[in-house]
């Protein structure tokens, strides 16, 4: 009987959000609201289907954090469609490395000095902190490939690159806490780590995203050859792309969010400036297999189809995360209500992260609207609980204990903040630029 209720709880969650998803958009919240709260009722606090504890399953969750990030930074890596060259991509680095690294050293600064934790602590919780979510973000992803409204374009881009480039600081904290531990690793050796992971894990994306688009389209275009099973082929590429970059010791998520990136250069170098949608556009439904082998429509069909599988992925990926953090949620939310809770939030919503993305947008073209949205849209979610359950397997728990309600409560925050304001402000925006299809000149 626990087994049917299960099953119908799902389906009945999945029907629900199947049918009212376009009700949900034209409001001020999200799906990810209501898995969360779904999570809480099914938890602990509620009717205790799904009870969990963050110390006794760190490594399983971590898996599924893990499995959940690579599905979701693929899919991001494939919506950006602009030349390198490009004013946009100096957007997303900016965000990505400037305003990250000056969010972990202020945040740092108010959990050491305001907050009383070790400094290791602090830094642990600060780089946890730091990564905006590419996994809730959705209603901030460009609207097709190659759409390069600068605000999604940036926000977007920023939430595949940081959660690969936050991985450092929080070896960083792991390491200051864990000094004196017979393994830890020397400051010579920590830092070397540090810059091949980021060298190696982008090369290992490049190169296998590249090669993974020109191998599929040449046998499909001159043989015919490996047809179909596209979700297969995104699939492969994410595991192996990752398992490569963790064997050469590089940082697994940020290659597989260059993989992405890299098989979308490589269909935009042989499909050219045109959209994919407007390439495929008068191909019918019924003609794709002949599309799939059309030299001048091959290349747009594969990555099309590859992003739309990722997509729908990620969709059942946010469920399930939400999910299971809703119901630690509803084992944890006492120890959550803290003033330190509140703190952090008040800090990191209003003060640090608007500030650093200000700062690092400075002489970038960008106007005054345009950062502060990028300020305040900042969302803390899967990737923010990936490193906190990194953490608990890598330092005592003693070392974890004080900040995880703390991370918990500003992923709870964030989902809700961010979730009821993310859409009604984008709209907003982009009816003052003009609407949808219309930018701005200034990047």
């Amino acid at each position: 009987m626990f087994e049917a209720v299960w099953f119908l709880l799902i389906g009945g969650l999945l029907i629900f959000m199947g049918l009212a998803r376009s009700v949900i958009a034209s409001l001020p919240m999200t799906g990810a609201m209501v898995y969360l709260l779904f999570g809480f009722v099914i938890g602990p606090a509620g009717l205790g289907m799904l009870d969990l504890d963050l110390y006794r399953d760190a490594h399983v969750l971590r898996i599924l954090a893990e499995t959940g990030l690579l599905i979701s930074l693929f899919a991001i890596g494939m919506h950006l469609r602009l030349p390198l060259g490009s004013g946009r991509w100096r957007l997303v680095l900016r965000l990505a490395l400037p305003a990250m690294i000056l969010t972990i050293a202020a945040m740092t600064v108010v959990g050491h000095y305001a907050l009383g934790w070790p400094l290791g602590m602090a830094l642990l919780a600060a780089a946890a902190l730091a990564p905006t979510d590419p996994v809730l973000a959705n209603e901030l992803r460009p609207q097709e490939a190659g759409d390069d409204e600068p605000l999604r374009f940036a926000l977007s881009g920023e939430g595949g690159a940081n959660d690969g480039a936050a991985y450092p600081f929080v070896l960083i904290g792991l390491a200051v806490c864990n000094l004196g531990h017979p393994d830890a690793q020397s400051p010579a050796t920590l830092a070397a780590s540090l810059i091949w992971g980021v060298v190696g894990a982008v090369a290992v994306g490049w190169i296998m995203g590249t090669a993974t688009e020109a191998l599929v389209s040449r046998l499909r275009i001159r043989y015919a050859k490996a047809m179909g099973y596209e979700g297969f082929l995104a699939l492969g590429l994410m595991s192996a792309c990752y398992g490569v970059a963790l064997m050469i010791h590089g940082y697994a998520f940020l290659a597989v969010f260059t993989a992405g990136v890299a098989l979308r250069r490589k269909e935009m170098h042989e499909t050219g400036d045109a959209t994919p949608q407007n390439t495929l556009g008068n191909v019918a439904h019924g003609d794709m297999q002949q599309a799939a082998k059309n030299p001048d429509l091959a290349h747009a069909y594969l990555a099309e189809s590859m992003m739309t599988f990722s997509v729908e992925l990620e969709h059942l990926v946010e469920l399930g995360m939400m999910l299971l953090i809703g119901s630690l949620v509803s084992t944890y939310w006492r120890d959550m209500l803290q003033w330190q809770s509140l703190v952090v939030v008040l800090v990191l919503f209003l003060i640090a992260r608007p500030a650093s993305v200000w700062l690092s947008l400075a002489g970038t073209g960008t106007d005054k609207v345009q950062r502060l949205l990028a300020g305040w849209l900042g969302i803390r979610g899967v990737g923010t609980f990936f490193y906190l359950l990194l953490a608990l397997e890598h330092t005592d728990a003693d070392n974890v204990r004080p900040i995880a309600p703390i991370l918990l409560a500003v992923i709870v925050a964030s989902v809700f903040l961010h979730g009821i304001t993310a859409s009604p402000l984008l709209k907003r925006y982009l009816r003052a630029m003009g609407g949808p299809g219309k930018t701005p000149d200034n990047t």
